[in-house]
Formats: structure tokens, C-alpha cells, sequence
């Protein structure tokens, strides 16, 4: 399901700034955007997003920033005498003024010692998975508003698709009376201008077999209880989204079977509207967690 959240926090010289966004997918999968060799805290923020969110392309936007203390900084003294020499070389040379400004010297490489700068990264996760904390709660929010939107849109496929099984029940009812009748007469007409007797037993032998063939009670039987178990486990608590899957999937199976059994015309055209309201609990199903 769709989502975003940001958390925000500041503790004595460090900044965090944490986004999360997540968008529908059946699986998990994870996308971190962030710099100063913060990506390596990747594996910790995984480890985290996979106790609250089972499914979902998740995209985390994360900032550090560190406030240097003046002690932080170490000038290389043998650097810098070597570009102010260099520098006064040219001039000379070149009988320049002065070509830079003292404090202009910071910027070449080598002259601040940056090994004093560097800072374990891991050392900042708590301050990071608090803010994620915050950020995944708003996120949360997001997706249960979801979620209660898409629940009511699953129940009302459940029961048109209900309803749609009443029909089909009704009708195949009077699929063998009416294929019997149907034989009749055209046995009845065939032999009309032959001087042959209709054997009654042969009829209903043909009857039985095709009532047989097309009978497709047990399947709307197990189209329902589908339907109730769906329905229950929307209801528990937890990661449901594997098992809807699992069910559907069971629905679909069930509904092939049945269009592929019943020689009806009218059951053939039910079962079309009964399939593509499955299909539609089968895309939804995909974003539930």
C-alpha cells in the first residue's frame, strides 16, 4: 500500500532528517537515497522496515548533518607552507600581486586534515532509527486509512460475486430439465417420418450422463466457503496478505472449473461478471500486507 512519513531529530551537534514512502508491490523491497557514507547503515534500516511493513517498495530518503566543533579542525602546516611558497614563486616570476587571500588556502586538498573529520557512521544509527520511528508511524497512518478503503472495496466484490453464485445456483437448476426437453423434441422430430419406436430409458441415460458432466454444485460449494474463509481472515489480526492471495487464487480455480462444466449459455455469461470480479480481489489483493 501507498504511504509517506518523515521524522526529524536533534541531539546536541547531529541533524537527522528520515522520509519514508512506500508504494504497492507483492514483495518487500527496499531503495535507500542518502550520502556521506550513510548507505551503510542499509542492512540496520532493512532489518527495521521489515518489522512493520511485510510488503511494498519502500524508498527512504535520509540526511545526516554534523555540526564541526572548531577543535575538529587540524590545519597541515607542511601543505600549506608548500602552496604559499609555490605561490609566492609565481608572483615573483610573474610580478603579480597577491594572488590569494590567506583563508583562501583552506579550500586547496590537503591542507585541512580531514582524518580528524571522519566519524563512524554506525555510531549515529540510534539517533536515525528513532526518527525512522517517528517517520514509519506517520507512514503506518497512512496505509490502515488505506487499508480500511480497500477492505470495504473487497467486501463488496465478495458480495456481488455472492450474489452472481445465487443466480448460477438457480440456473443450473433447470440446465437438465431443460436439456432433456430439448432432446426430446429433436429425437421426437427426427423420427417422425420413421417407423421407430423412442426408447424413454435411452433419453434419461442421455440425460443423466450430460446432468453428470455439467453438474457443478461441489464447485459452487467450495466457491462459497472460499468466499467465508476470505472474508474471516480479513477480520485477524497481522501480515493477511499471503493467505488472501492463497484463497484467491483457490476462488479463480474454482469459477474456471465451473465455466468450463456448465453448457449453459446464461451460466457461461454469469460466470464471465464472476471471474472479473475475482480478478479485481486479485489486484487488490497484491497490496495488502
Amino acid at each position: 500500500m501507498t504511504g509517506f512519513g518523515q521524522g526529524q531529530l536533534k541531539h546536541q551537534h547531529v541533524s537527522v532528517h528520515v522520509e519514508v514512502r512506500s508504494v504497492n508491490n507483492r514483495y518487500f523491497k527496499l531503495h535507500l537515497r542518502t550520502q556521506n557514507g550513510y548507505n551503510l547503515l542499509e542492512s540496520e534500516i532493512e532489518h527495521f522496515l521489515r518489522r512493520h511493513i511485510r510488503r511494498g517498495t519502500v524508498t527512504v530518503y535520509l540526511q545526516v548533518r554534523r555540526t564541526v566543533q572548531p577543535e575538529q579542525f587540524r590545519l597541515n602546516a607542511t601543505a600549506l607552507e608548500a602552496y604559499r611558497e609555490q605561490l609566492l614563486a609565481l608572483r615573483r616570476q610573474w610580478g603579480l600581486p597577491e594572488l590569494v587571500e590567506p583563508e583562501d588556502l583552506l579550500e586547496l586538498p590537503g591542507v585541512v586534515d580531514e582524518t580528524l573529520l571522519e566519524h563512524d557512521v554506525h555510531a549515529d544509527w540510534p539517533l536515525v532509527e528513532q526518527a525512522l520511528q517517528q517517520a514509519v508511524e506517520q507512514l503506518q497512518q497512512m496505509r490502515r486509512r488505506e487499508g480500511e478503503a480497500m477492505a470495504r472495496e473487497l467486501q463488496q466484490h465478495c458480495y456481488n460475486i455472492r450474489q452472481l453464485v445465487t443466480q448460477i445456483a438457480q440456473r443450473a437448476q433447470q440446465v437438465a430439465p431443460e436439456y432433456r426437453q430439448r432432446l426430446l423434441e429433436r429425437v421426437r422430430s427426427t423420427l417422425a417420418d420413421l417407423d421407430v419406436q423412442l426408447d424413454t430409458a435411452d433419453v434419461l441415460r442421455e440425460v443423466s450422463l450430460f446432468a453428470e458432466r455439467a453438474d457443478i454444485s461441489e464447485e459452487l460449494v467450495r466457491l462459497e466457503s472460499h468466499l467465508e474463509q476470505f472474508l474471516r481472515a480479513m477480520q485477524t489480526d497481522g501480515s493477511v496478505g499471503r493467505k488472501l492471495d492463497f484463497i484467491t487464487q483457490e476462488m479463480l480455480r474454482e469459477v474456471n472449473t465451473i465455466g468450463a462444466k456448465a453448457n449453459d449459455s446464461r451460466i457461461a455469461h454469469l460466470m464471465v461478471e464472476t471471474k472479473a470480479e475475482v480478478e479485481r480481489i486479485r489486484e487488490l489483493v497484491q497490496n495488502v500486507e
